[in-house]
Formats: C-alpha cells, structure tokens, sequence
C-alpha cells in the first residue's frame, strides 16, 4: 500500500476506514492528525495498555495505534509511504508502542507537548530506530520474561509450561490460561480462588475442615499447598493466596508430570495452577488501593516499582496490603490480612536474574467453614440461608508464612541458555476447627472441636539447560532439567467431645475444654510427621518444520519419589521409595495463521494412598507405590488478533485404590472425560469476553465389592459454564460496565450418589470508571456478588466435605497512581 500526499481526503480515507476505525479515517482526511475520539479513554504517557496490531504497513499500523491509544498523531503521508511495521502485542506503553511499531523505518515519534505526538525523520544525532531496544516487551519462547497480554488485558496469550518455561499457548499442544493483574484488579480479588472463580474448567472448594482453598481442574483436586510459583512447588504460602503481588493466574488443564514433576501434596492429576510475580516495568508506579466490602471489610495497598540504571536494568517492585473486618455472613467478623513482597531483577544483555521475598499472614475467627454429612442421612438437605453462619464463633486459623525464590538465567552462546532457580518457604499454622456433621434433613447436627498446630519447611531447585538448532529444514528446540522439592512437615492434634447445634438454626455453642485423654503428639512442640521429596530429570525435543506450520514434541521425564511417614510421637510408620519413567507426546499444525490443531498424551505421577488399618487387610498400612494417570486430549485453538479461543476433547484415568476380598490395592479407576470450550479478547474496541463452558462424563469402576461401579466420582459436575463480558460505554469516557455468569450443574458428595447437589447459578455485576483528579489517574470499581442473593451448596471435596456459596457481596475500591 502507497500513501498519495496529493488527496489524503480520499485516498486515505477509502483505505484506512476499514484498518483505523473511524478516527484513523478523519485524520487522514484531515492529512496532518489522528484526533482521540470517544473509542477508547485516552491512555496516560506512561500507563500501560494492551495491544495488538498485526505486522503490516506502516501507516494504517500508527493510525489504529493511536486511535486505541486515544492520542493525536500529527504525520506527512510521504514519512510513511511504502514503509512496514513489525507489528506490536502486549502491554504497553504509548511511548513503548510506537518506538516498536517504528522499528526500522527511521522515524520517530516526538512528543508534541499537548498530549500528542509527531511523527518524524530520525537524525543522525538521535541514533539509528534500528539499534533501538525496549527492554522487556520482547517476547522469546522458554525463557522466563513473561508472554504478552492478548487483546483486551484479561488473559495472558501464553504461559509457563514447567521446565519448558514461558510458551506461547498457539504453539503448543497443551490447554493453558493466563489470568492478568488487570484481571486480578478489576475483579477486586480477595484470594487466588476469586480469580479463578471464572474458569469452566476450575471450581473452587475448601480443605477438609480448615480454612485453605482447594481447587478442582478437569474434576480432579489440586490442593492450595500444591500450586507453584515461577515454576516451583514449596514456595506459595499455605492454605489461601493473597494475589496483590501477582501479575499472572496460570492454568494448565490437563496432567503435567513432564512438565512440573511432582508436587509434594500429590495432587493435580487433571491440571496445574502457576503463579508469576510482579515485576518493576520500564514506567515507575506508585499506586495505592483503599477497598471495603459488607459487612465492614475494609483493605489498604501500596504498589510501587520503578527500574533504574543507565538501560534501566535493574528494577525493584514492592507490594503491601493490610485487610480486616466481616463478610456478609452473620456472625463472621474478624477476618485479618497481612501481606508483603519484595521483586527485584536485573536485565542484560546476556544475564537475567531475579529475588522475591514474601509475607503472609491470614487470621480467621468464626468465619464459615463447610459439613460434613452424617451417616444417618438419605438425601442431601437442602441449602441454608447464604447468611447462616453454623460455624462456632471460637473456631479460629492462623497462618503465618515467610518465602522466597531467585531465578537466574544466561545466554551462553548463540540460541543456548542456561538457567537456575532456588526457592522455599516456612510456615506455621494454628487451627481450632469445628465443622457441624449433618445427621438429618432437619438440619440437626453435631459439632466437636479439633485444635491443630501444624509447621512446614520447604525447599524447591530448578537447573536445566535450552537450545535451539536446525538439521536441515527441521528446527529443533531442546531441553534438558532437573526439578526437585523436599517438604517437611510437623504437627498434632486434641479433639473435644460434641455439642448439639442446627445448621437451619444453629446454636452458638461454648468453646468445649474436655479434652480426650489421647492427644496426638507434643501440641507445643509438634513432631515430624511427613517428608516428601520428588526430584526428577527431564529431556524434551520440540521440532518444528514447514515454516513452523507443523511441530512435533517428544520428551520422557526420570521421576524419584520418597516418602517418609512419622507418627505423632515422632517414630517412623512407613516408608515410599519407587522411581518412574513418564513420557511426553505432543502434536501442533497450523494450517492457517489463526487455526492451530493440537493433541498430547501426558501422565500425571502421584504418591499412592495407605492402606487403612481398620479394614483387617494383610497389607494394612503399606503405601501403595506410585499412582500413574493417563490423559489423552485433542483440541483446535482459535486466534483472530481481537479475539481467540479453543475447543478441546480430553480423556483422564486415574487407578484408585479398593479392596477385592483379599488385599487392598489399586483395582479401581475414575475415568473423566471431557469438552471444554473457551473464548476470550476484545472483538470490538471497547467489548470485551472472557468466558467457557466445560462438559464432564466421569465414572467409577473397580469399586470394593463393585458396589459403586459406573457412579460419578466425588465432586464432579455434569457441567459448568461461564461468561464474562465488559463494555466501555461510549458516551461516558472512562466508564466500562461488567458481569459475570456462573453456571454449575448437578453433582455428588459421595460414591454412592446418594447425596445430590442441585446445580446453581450466580450472577455478578460491576461498574469501573477511570478518570484523573489532581491530575492523577483514579479508577473506581464497585461490584456486587451474587446479585440474587441465592443459597445453594456450591462444591463438595474428595471426602464429602460440602461448602456452600457466600451471600450477595458488595465491593468498592479507589485506587490511585501518583
């Protein structure tokens, strides 16, 4: 394409129409600028926004630039006739956005000092756009710098896949979503599972009776302990994640074992959760956040990062929140939250390096728990009232943990780079827990109490080395690593004896003193209880041919595990030693530029259940060696530049562990089979979608005695969807309205599907308006939870452990960047 300087009310006009929008049409009409119209709120010099301009030419690339940027743009059309554009993608700047949209034509664009900018030849005293880096907005596959954002900011197009580092989810035959810090922000999160309340493919439950979030990906569990932070499992704080300090929610549906190892919790067969932190970027920020929420939850954050040096090389990043107050459910009115994290890096040419260093501290006090069902039951009773709090006043959790990780990675020659990673955490938890146990439809219940002190150590690594080389018209990507982690953990135990209470009514019962004479181990100085560690070493060969249109992946992974089980008084138990071999196999074509079809065959490895004593068997407290699942999965991704998605078919089976008269042993299996679809991006300027829907057929077989044969497992609904969407409403510059559907069908608290849980669906509403006072940029966000105010029991656990769904939750939140 050619630009005519001789009739730009024509010429441009009938050509940019269609790439510029309608701004883009009247500045070239007008054939000096690009005025901001109403299409999008004006983006600040220094404020980052996501974008997405295909590679192309030169003009019409600048002319939707600026108009999404909503700045003026004053060119000559012979500046740019004839000339290209690499295109941009990710979260930018205004400034970092044209430097790379005018990489390699020679020009520049120089502030105008009204707001706008000018476009012009680059002189030989300024230097040479080919020579110009802006440090941290390339994208290079494997290594640690995060994937850009995809149109509109909520996900991420890519993330960390393990050992194989940060990936491009186009390119790759896996199932991956990355929740941004816009994402994080914009939903006013409170915890990891906020986040991820969204996602079809995840729901968020409770551990069994303590106040930890648990999650389930594709219908199977992956406990909070066993979420990993840049890569690494033993890391994260315990129980619930405060994410003000994250920058990216990274979801892998599917088993991972070559990808990630072994958690030290053993979980995670149908996915894996992977947080990224902060980091400092090329603008400074300092932003401060004032929330509340119902009932008299008010919250405080400072983010503030800047880089420094002469290429701004170094960067430091920290955040701080303090929280406290109730939550709509009666009785629930002393919730506390601590957090503090520290993120520096460097960025050279050839060394990157990074240390965060983390707090957390989270206090509940008679906040509401889940039941357990009694045995006397016949059906599932129906939900309380979503204010009823039936757990007692006095039951309370602390949890206290400090962490910390350093990433190194170096390029050691051309297309080689090695890299290490280094990381743990301690923590220290006390619980008095007190879950009622339903026994009627009635809701009549008992309730007892449990104090629990718990501490855990941890220590994670992470070395490898990647390359890349080509044999003929074959590339290759190569990788060779070793990831580890070994977990210690000490605890005990006091029960009490029960109380009477209702979950319809419940009776706020005295904290009950009556100890049982048997406590389990030193309640001051608790005992080594459990020592897990998984090492493993992996070597994986990514070949891409046909200009990359087809790529075949092939990896195998060495697997050690041991475990070392104590009992309360300190002595050992039993002890786990096995290794295994896990392979990886994996398919992409990409037929057309915004098609890529994919399929993979992956295992998930994971410590086997004990054998119980209480069932007469021979083998009575025997570890059951490694538990292998298999996961086959199929799927085509969608990418139109403004709006993506996928469909995906996948089959997961995991042995399971049942008696056949004689010995106790991995006879059964859960069989999951699913179709997940997703979609997700900005198709017009100013809508975006963020949503999915996920069907699941699972099934039991090998049962003990076959008396649970072809019943759904514990906890897996017939489906689930969900819809997001925000408008940016077009008369009001700045405001953008929000809402969110979630719809989950029916499913079961136990093998025997007996005790139903009706299917439910909530809404939520938002509004979010963007504006600047005193000359700094303001945003308010106000949101609403559940907007019907509907009681339903929303997940249930592995061992029938049921939660149900909060109340109708109001938030407000102002934050600020100074």
């Amino acid at each position: 394409m050619s630009f005519d300087s001789r009739r730009p009310s024509t010429v441009c006009w009938r050509r940019l129409a269609a790439r510029g929008g309608l701004a883009a049409a009247l500045g070239c009409a007008l054939g000096v600028s690009l005025p901001a119209f109403a299409q999008q709120p004006a983006a600040q010099p220094g404020a980052a926004r996501s974008y997405t301009i295909p590679a192309g030419p030169l003009g019409p690339a600048l002319m939707r630039f600026a108009s999404e940027a909503g700045v003026n743009l004053v060119l000559d059309p012979q500046l740019v006739d004839g000339r290209t554009s690499p295109g941009v993608q990710g979260s930018l700047s205004v400034a970092q956005g044209f430097s790379l949209l005018l990489q390699g034509s020679g020009l520049e664009s120089v502030p105008s000092g009204n707001g706008g900018y000018v476009l012009v030849e680059r002189s030989a005293q300024s230097g040479s756009l080919d020579t110009l880096t802006v440090i941290g907005t390339r994208f290079v596959a494997g290594n640690d710098r995060l994937v850009p954002e995809y149109a509109g900011g909520q996900v991420a197009s890519g993330g960390r896949l393990g050992v194989l580092g940060q990936q491009q989810a186009f390119d790759v035959p896996f199932n991956i979503t990355s929740y941004t810090a816009k994402r994080v922000e914009d939903r006013q999160a409170k915890t990891l599972g906020d986040v991820l309340k969204s996602d079809a493919s995840v729901q968020v439950g409770s551990g069994y009776g303590n106040y930890a979030e648990s999650f389930r990906i594709r219908g199977f569990t992956l406990s909070g302990d066993d979420v990993s932070f840049g890569g690494l499992y033993g890391v994260l704080p315990r129980q619930v994640v405060v994410p003000n300090a994250i920058e990216r929610v990274e979801v892998l549906k599917g088993a991972s074992a070559f990808l990630n190892g072994v958690p030290p919790g053993g979980s995670g067969v149908g996915g894996s959760i992977n947080l990224e932190p902060k980091r400092a970027g090329d603008e400074p920020l300092l932003r401060t956040t004032l929330g509340y929420a119902t009932d008299g939850y008010g919250e405080a954050a400072v983010d503030a990062g800047r880089r420094f040096g002469d290429d701004n090389q170094f960067g430091a990043r920290i955040n701080l929140l303090r929280g406290s107050g109730g939550s709509p459910v009666s009785g629930d009115d002393d919730e506390r939250s601590s957090s503090f994290a520290l993120a520096l890096d460097y960025r050279g040419e050839r060394l990157r390096s990074s240390l965060d260093v983390g707090y957390q501290k989270q206090v509940y006090q008679g906040t509401r728990r889940g039941i357990y069902l009694g045995g006397e039951l016949t059906q599932m009773p129906q939900a309380p009232s979503p204010r009823t709090n039936y757990t007692p006043s006095w039951a309370y959790s602390e949890v206290e943990t400090t962490y910390g990780m350093w990433r190194g990675e170096y390029d050691f020659a051309p297309n080689w780079t090695g890299y290490l990673a280094l990381g743990g955490n301690d923590t220290e938890e006390y619980g008095v827990y007190s879950s009622p146990t339903v026994n009627n439809l009635a809701g009549d219940a008992t309730v007892g109490r449990m104090d629990v002190p718990f501490e855990a150590k941890s220590f994670a690594s992470q070395a490898g080395v990647r390359g890349s080389f080509d044999t003929g018209a074959v590339s290759h990507s190569v990788n060779l690593g070793y990831s580890g982690v070994l977990r210690r953990s000490y605890s005990a135990y006091r029960m009490t004896s029960n109380s009477d209470t209702n979950i319809f009514d419940p009776v706020d019962v005295p904290a009950p003193t009556d100890y049982y004479d048997f406590p389990g181990g030193d309640m001051d100085d608790p005992n080594l209880r459990n020592r897990v560690r998984a090492n493993g070493v992996s070597l994986s060969d990514t070949l891409s041919m046909f200009d990359d249109k087809l790529r075949l992946l092939a990896g195998v992974r060495y697997q050690e595990l041991t475990v070392r089980n104590y009992s309360y008084e300190g002595a050992p138990e039993n002890a786990f030693d096995e290794s295994a071999y896990t392979p990886v196999y994996g398919i992409v074509y990409q037929p057309w530029e915004t098609v890529s079809f994919y399929a993979n065959y992956v295992q998930a490895l994971q410590q086997g259940p004990t054998v119980p004593s209480s069932e007469g068997y021979p083998n009575a407290g025997q570890v059951l060696g490694t538990v292998r699942s298999k996961q086959h999965e199929a799927g085509v991704k969608f990418d139109y530049g403004r709006i993506g998605g996928g469909i995906s078919l996948f089959q997961i089976e995991q042995p399971n562990a049942s008696g056949d008269g004689e010995v106790y042993a991995l006879n059964g299996e859960q069989k999951n089979r699913g179709l997940e679809l997703s979609v997700f991006g900005e198709p017009l300027v100013g809508w975006r979608v963020l949503g999915g829907v996920t069907f699941l057929d699972t099934e039991l077989s090998g049962t003990t005695d076959g008396a649970n044969d072809g019943n759904d497992a514990i906890g897996v609904p017939k489906y689930q969807a969900n819809l997001g969407s925000e408008w940016d409403l077009s008369g009001v510059e700045g405001l953008t309205l929000t809402g969110d559907v979630v719809r989950t069908g029916s499913q079961y608290a136990d093998d025997g599907n007996q005790y139903r849980l009706e299917p439910w669906t909530r809404l939520d509403l938002g509004v979010r308006y963007a504006t600047r006072l005193a000359g700094s940029p303001v945003t308010w966000r106000a949101g609403i939870e559940n907007v019907t105010n509907n009681g339903y029991w929303e997940s249930v656990g592995e061992s029938g452990y049921v939660t149900q769904g909060m109340p109708r939750l109001f938030k407000l939140s102002m934050s600020v960047d100074l």
